[in-house]
């Protein structure tokens, strides 16, 4: 039993890593298709012990018992209007709908795509996980983080920028997310690489956090404060929390200018983004801004990092040449022979369905999913520095 079991472990690596060699490489391979195909059916049965990345078989619900994933996903579906923008029909269960929104899609997110929750522009001469890495630094030198320091990531999902920033830096990070399954993955995460004494995953609603006022030297937010159903609620949070004189950066989700409320298409690709992304509305960037003001932030910093550099790739071009016929046949294939909780397939298709989207918002430059904010809380004598 226990060389079938190596076998299994064996085979499952091959699979994730001809997964990870086809998103990475942004091509999928015959040799691929076949062993992954083989693979998957060879290696269902007992999951493994050492989850350094949900494998094909470990694909589940997060914290939602596997026989009741489909059941949440239609809930989280029928939370949405069907009328173009109408976005969460009930906002008082926004934070409710994030939660089962990151228990649905979180082994997905961490199988697919990586530990980083989040884009980056293609640096040129790079691959996607130096772009990606580079991305979350410039955070750490926005925020003039050194050794010692304490920072809060808000939104922290299963903690890859807090790994980078920590160790970069130096910083003592803490990531909060109101998601319980993803804290038990950054932990497990910043264990595995030996990172824990920087780096810490707690549960909590960002909204409400459970520390003490003027607690952090810095905070950050990648991609997350976007699920907020008050924007500015979120940045009063961060304001209580950081230090007089210290710095909060955010990567925002917003629209841009050349996003038209009168134009069927672009209303239709935003209301698409919301849903397939557990957000409840989209914002304009001068709305962001605004909210950090009303909080009492000093704006230092605001631009849109996805158009900043001619030289860089698109932000979406690992989302568009995503091989999607060929994902969805292999879930389709795995949801046919019982392989994958029911649901799961339900799950995949609306991840697949918003990744044209993102697309369409990011070609036509509706869209932009990191605009630059950085805000400082000024001084006790109201004087920034």
């Amino acid at each position: 039993m226990g060389q079938f079991h190596h076998a299994q472990d064996a085979m499952q690596d091959t699979v994730n890593y001809l997964v990870s060699y086809s998103r990475d490489h942004q091509g999928i391979v015959l040799g691929a298709t076949a062993v992954a195909v083989i693979g998957s059916l060879f290696i269902v049965g007992v999951p493994r012990k050492d989850k350094r990345k949900p494998g094909t078989r470990d694909l589940g619900g997060g914290s939602i018992k596997k026989a009741h994933i489909k059941q949440e996903y239609d809930d989280y579906s029928k939370a949405y209007g069907k009328e173009a923008g109408d976005g969460i029909l009930d906002r008082t269960k926004t934070t409710e709908l994030v939660n089962t929104f990151y228990n649905l899609v979180t082994d997905i997110y961490e199988w697919g795509w990586g530990q980083s929750f989040h884009f980056s522009p293609l640096l040129p001469g790079k691959t996607p996980a130096a772009s990606e890495a580079a991305h979350e630094g410039r955070l750490a030198a926005l925020l003039r983080l050194k050794p010692g320091m304490k920072c809060l990531d808000v939104g922290c999902g299963v903690g890859g920028p807090m790994r980078t920033i920590a160790s970069t830096s130096g910083a003592n990070v803490t990531g909060i997310t109101i998601n319980d399954y993803q804290v038990q993955r950054a932990s497990y995460h910043n264990d595995k690489l030996g990172v824990s004494s920087l780096c810490e995953a707690i549960e909590g609603n960002f909204l409400n956090m459970p520390f003490p006022e003027a607690s952090f030297d810095g905070a950050y937010a990648i991609e997350a404060t976007c699920h907020a159903d008050k924007l500015q609620d979120a940045y009063a949070e961060v304001y209580r929390v950081l230090k007089p004189g210290c710095y909060f950066a955010s990567y925002e989700w917003v629209s841009t200018k050349k996003y038209d409320p009168k134009n069927r298409d672009h209303v239709r690709v935003m209301d698409e983004i919301n849903y397939g992304n557990g957000l409840p509305e989209m914002r304009t960037y001068k709305e962001a801004e605004q909210a950090g003001k009303d909080c009492g932030f000093k704006l230092v910093l605001s631009y849109d990092v996805a158009t900043a550099s001619p030289v860089c790739g698109p932000w979406y071009g690992r989302l568009a040449k995503i091989p999607i016929s060929f994902n969805r046949a292999m879930v389709n294939f795995f949801a046919a022979l019982h392989l994958c909780p029911k649901g799961v397939k339900d799950v995949h298709d609306m991840l697949i369905n918003v990744a044209t989207s993102l697309v369409a918002g990011g070609e036509t430059g509706i869209f932009t999913p990191m605009h630059l904010l950085v805000f400082q809380k000024p001084e006790a004598n109201g004087e920034g520095h």
